[in-house]
C-alpha cells in the first residue's frame, strides 16, 4: 500500500485490516491522533483525507478509528502534525486566545476539522464552518469558547482576498491557515498507481469493508484475523444515476454525496434537512448506502427512507446478477436474502412524479448524532384527494427495518380523510412488534409510531388532516 501521509510517500504492508489510527500511532509514532470512543462519536482521531479530481485535491474529515488502511491507497492523509508551521496556524492561535482548549485532548480533532473545511470551503459562512467541527466533542469548554475561535478566523478572512491567479490553497499557505508543502501534494499524488478498485468489477476474496463505519465497530479486532477486500469507488464511476423515470445509486456511494446531490434534493424536498439528523460529517463522509443496507439496523435512517421509496436492490455475484425490493431484503434480525459472495452492486427506486409527495420522521433523546427511537418515513401519491399509491416504513419497532405493507395496502384507493388515516394505525399496530430496551417501552414506541403517522399527514396534508381530528375519543 502506497499513500502520502503528511509531507511524506509512505509505503506498507502492514495487515489491511488495521485502522489508519493504529497504523498512525502505532506504526508512525503520530500520537496527535488521539483514541478516544472508537466508535466514530467523540472524533479525537480525525484526519482529513484527500483524493484526485483532475489537478485539485478534495479533502474530507473522517474517523481514523473506523477506516482500513487498505483504503489509504494513492491517497493523501493529513494529520495534527501535518498542520504544523513555523509558530501557530491562524486557527490554533484563535484557540488559543479564546482559551477554546484545557485538557487538550479533543483539540487536534477541532483542528483537523476546521481546517478541512477552509481547505474544502467556497464562500465561508458561520453556520457551514459551525457544521464542519459537528463530529468533534469537547468535554471541559463547554463549546463557547470554539465557537468564537471558528467565527474569528472567518471574520479575517473577510478582511482579505485572493490574489490574482492565487489558488485557495495558496491563499490559505499565504495567510498561515495551513502549510505550504500542501500545494505540492497533486503533483506527488500522480506519482503513486493506484489500484482500480470498483465494485463493478471485482471478485470479493475476503469480508467485504467499504466506509468502515458499521463493521469497525462491531469487530474491527476480529476484521485483523481475516483477509478483508476493500470495497472503494473508482473516480470514473458516477455513482448517482438520474435516468427517464428511474434513479440508480451505486452501493459505495457515501451518505454525504446522497446529502450534496442536486438531483436528489430536488425530488426529495427536505432530503438536506433530514441528513442533519443521521450523523456527523466525518461519519457521512465514509458511510455507504450499501454498508448501512447490509448492517440491516432496525433503527438505520437511510435504510428507512429508501424503504418508503419502494426501492429494488441490484445484487451482483461475479456477472450474474438478480433484482430483490429491498422490503423483501430482510427475513429477520441481521438475517438477509443473500447468498455467498453476493453484494449489492446498486440501489434504484421510480423517481417520485407529480402529485408525490415524501417525509420522514424520527425521534431520539438527542436531536442531532443520535439513533433514533422510532423512525418512519412515507411515499405517497394523490390524485383529486384519492391515495393512489403509499408507502411508509418505520424503524425501531421490529427485529428489521420495516415496510408497513398492510398499512400501506390499506390506505391505497381510500379519499384522504382524518378516519382513514386513524383507522390505519390498528393495521400499522398488527405489523410491528417492538420490545422495550434503553430506548424506551414497548408501549412507548407503539405510541411513538402512531403520532409519527399522524405527523406525516399532518405536514403533508395540513388542508385536509387536522389535529383535533386526530384525537382519541
Amino acid at each position: 500500500m502506497r499513500f502520502i501521509l503528511n509531507r511524506d510517500i509512505i509505503s506498507t504492508d502492514v495487515n489491511p485490516a488495521t485502522s489508519l489510527l493504529d497504523f498512525l500511532r502505532r506504526n508512525q509514532n503520530l500520537k496527535g491522533t488521539k483514541e478516544g470512543c472508537r466508535e466514530g462519536d467523540c472524533g479525537a482521531c480525525t484526519v482529513l483525507i484527500g483524493e484526485s479530481e483532475g489537478n485539485n485535491i478534495n479533502y474530507h474529515n473522517a474517523n481514523s478509528c473506523l477506516i482500513p488502511i487498505a483504503d489509504m491507497e494513492g491517497k493523501h492523509v493529513i494529520t495534527i502534525e501535518g498542520l504544523n508551521i513555523s509558530g501557530l496556524t491562524l486557527f490554533q492561535k484563535e484557540m488559543v486566545e479564546e482559551g477554546g482548549t484545557q485538557c487538550g485532548f479533543c483539540t487536534p480533532g477541532f483542528i483537523v476539522s476546521f481546517t478541512g473545511y477552509l481547505i474544502n470551503g467556497g464562500k465561508y459562512n458561520l453556520k457551514d464552518a459551525i457544521e464542519s467541527v459537528g463530529g468533534n466533542i469537547c468535554r471541559c469548554t463547554g463549546h463557547g469558547t470554539i465557537r468564537r475561535a471558528v467565527s474569528n478566523v472567518l471574520n479575517y478572512f473577510e478582511t482579505t482576498e485572493l490574489k490574482k491567479g492565487e489558488n485557495r490553497i495558496k491563499y490559505l499557505s499565504r495567510l498561515n491557515a495551513i502549510p505550504a508543502y500542501i500545494s505540492d501534494i497533486p503533483l506527488k499524488l500522480k506519482k503513486i498507481e493506484r489500484r482500480k478498485n470498483v465494485i463493478a468489477q471485482r471478485i470479493i476474496k475476503g469480508e467485504p469493508v467499504c466506509g468502515g463505519t458499521d463493521i469497525f465497530v462491531q469487530k474491527w479486532d476480529e476484521l485483523l484475523k481475516k483477509k478483508i477486500s476493500v470495497i472503494t469507488k473508482s473516480k470514473n464511476i458516477n455513482g448517482i444515476k438520474i435516468g427517464k423515470n428511474i434513479c440508480s445509486i451505486k452501493a459505495s456511494t457515501t451518505v454525504t454525496e446522497i446529502e450534496e446531490s442536486k438531483e436528489l434534493n430536488k425530488m426529495i424536498p427536505g432530503l438536506k434537512d433530514y441528513m442533519l439528523l443521521f450523523g456527523s460529517i466525518p461519519i457521512k463522509n465514509r458511510a455507504s448506502i450499501g454498508g448501512n443496507i447490509n448492517n440491516a439496523s432496525p433503527i438505520g435512517d437511510v435504510t428507512n427512507i429508501f424503504l418508503a421509496l419502494n426501492s429494488k436492490l441490484i445484487l451482483k455475484k461475479k456477472k450474474a446478477k438478480r433484482e430483490i425490493f429491498l422490503k423483501d431484503y430482510y427475513k429477520g434480525y441481521k438475517s438477509l436474502d443473500r447468498k455467498k459472495g453476493e453484494l449489492i452492486d446498486e440501489i434504484k427506486f421510480t423517481i417520485p412524479g407529480k402529485n408525490t409527495k415524501f417525509n420522514f420522521e424520527k425521534v431520539s433523546k438527542r436531536t442531532f448524532l443520535d439513533i433514533a427511537s422510532v423512525n418512519s418515513s412515507i411515499l405517497i401519491k394523490i390524485k383529486k384527494d384519492i391515495i393512489e399509491d403509499v408507502h411508509i416504513s418505520t424503524g425501531g419497532v421490529a427485529p428489521i427495518p420495516l415496510h408497513l405493507t398492510l398499512t400501506s395496502e390499506f390506505l391505497k384507493g381510500k379519499l384522504l380523510s382524518s378516519e382513514k388515516v386513524k383507522k390505519s394505525i390498528a393495521y400499522a399496530m398488527k405489523e410491528i412488534s417492538p420490545i422495550s430496551d434503553a430506548r424506551g417501552s414497548a408501549d412507548y414506541k407503539r405510541l411513538l409510531l402512531r403520532q409519527l403517522i399522524y405527523a406525516h399527514f399532518l405536514k403533508l396534508f395540513p388542508e385536509v388532516i387536522k389535529p383535533e381530528d386526530l384525537l382519541y375519543e
